[in-house]
């Protein structure tokens, strides 16, 4: 399978570079991927295609302030993005990093009062360094959002919100999982009173989620694990809603990967909390298992999370969609429209 048969021109112009002026105010395009059929509708129109006893799950995860601005001891300037959080016994003073510009183990990094030693470079624009303070602390108080580099400008004091799920909980991603900046807790109460069950898993985004597809062929792209969590609760939801024929609704690209990899325990075991490293990947011939309605974003060309779309609803109709979207003025990627697969 080639890569260069699952893509598409995406013009610059149609990448989201700002949210929009009010949360939950974007358009919505909704896909029916047994017809291909194609409605225009807003965001918050999302409450007539849920029914009652639907079940829409959340990633509760949280984006920290990843993106630190250092000095190496001779005064010349780095960037570093501290990496996903995985598992809950992280050690926060030994961790992972991307790097933008040279380094070289042994270099001594600063930022205020705060050293940091770069212990290995694993390549890739990968290292590992020690912090002498935790690097959540450091992050929370010298670093700023990682806005995704299809963004061109610097970072806001707006997308410390924004670019923010309005439920995050669990600290522990580099990226938001962006399929859910659009949602409002109005539009998640409306479901509520319609009858429709919110659950809630975490997946920490990072680098299985926006590293992009650099082989030739889909198939040997590795995808890097990203840590998860779903509790008893949201798996005895998911249960019920499959006993009584009802749907389970993803709410992006990271709960997609969540539900799907750990299917197993999720739909043929006794609810428990679980969790674990998921490294699924997704593209045309899976045959999903948990998920029945996809409510996700505008993806880039080349990207796993595009693969995924496609397994899901068909190449040809997204394809469709998304030319459909391009010539309707949609927006694109993190900060753009969302799209209701069902």
């Amino acid at each position: 399978m080639k890569i260069s048969d699952y893509t598409y021109a995406l013009p610059e112009e149609r990448i989201a570079i700002e949210p929009s002026a009010i949360r939950g105010t974007s358009k919505l395009l909704v896909l029916q991927k047994n017809t291909g059929a194609i409605q225009d509708k807003l965001y918050s129109d999302i409450t007539e295609f849920l029914q009652p006893g639907d079940v829409l799950v959340l990633n509760n995860t949280k984006v920290i302030k990843a993106r630190l601005k250092v000095t190496k001891q001779n005064g010349a300037e780095r960037e570093l993005v501290i990496l996903e959080k995985h598992g809950r016994t992280d050690d926060w003073h030994t961790h992972k990093v991307m790097y933008r510009r040279k380094m070289s183990a042994g270099d001594t990094l600063h930022v205020g009062d705060v050293t940091i030693v770069v212990n290995e470079i694993l390549g890739d624009g990968l290292a590992i360094v020690t912090s002498n303070t935790d690097l959540l602390t450091v992050a929370e108080q010298y670093g700023s959002v990682p806005l995704p580099p299809y963004i061109h400008r610097e970072t806001k004091p707006s997308d410390t919100d924004r670019y923010q799920t309005v439920w995050a909980k669990e600290q522990g991603s580099v990226a938001a999982p962006t399929a859910s900046l659009n949602m409002t807790e109005s539009i998640l109460k409306a479901l509520r009173a319609k009858g429709v069950i919110i659950a809630y898993a975490t997946l920490h985004v990072g680098l299985g989620t926006f590293m992009p597809i650099r082989t030739d062929n889909v198939e040997d792209h590795t995808m890097h694990k990203e840590y998860f969590e779903v509790p008893a609760t949201t798996i005895a939801a998911i249960q019920l809603a499959k006993k009584n024929g009802s749907r389970v609704i993803a709410l992006g690209t990271t709960i997609t990967r969540t539900l799907e990899y750990a299917h197993a325990a999720i739909l043929h075991t006794k609810p428990k909390d679980i969790s674990g490293e998921a490294d699924i990947f997704m593209y045309p011939g899976y045959e999903f298992k948990v998920i029945d309605c996809l409510l996700t974003n505008f993806h880039a060309p080349h990207s796993t999370v595009l693969m995924l779309a496609a397994a899901f609803a068909g190449w040809d109709n997204l394809k469709n969609a998304y030319e459909h979207a391009l010539n309707s003025d949609y927006q694109f990627l993190s900060y753009g429209d969302s799209m209701l697969i069902t």
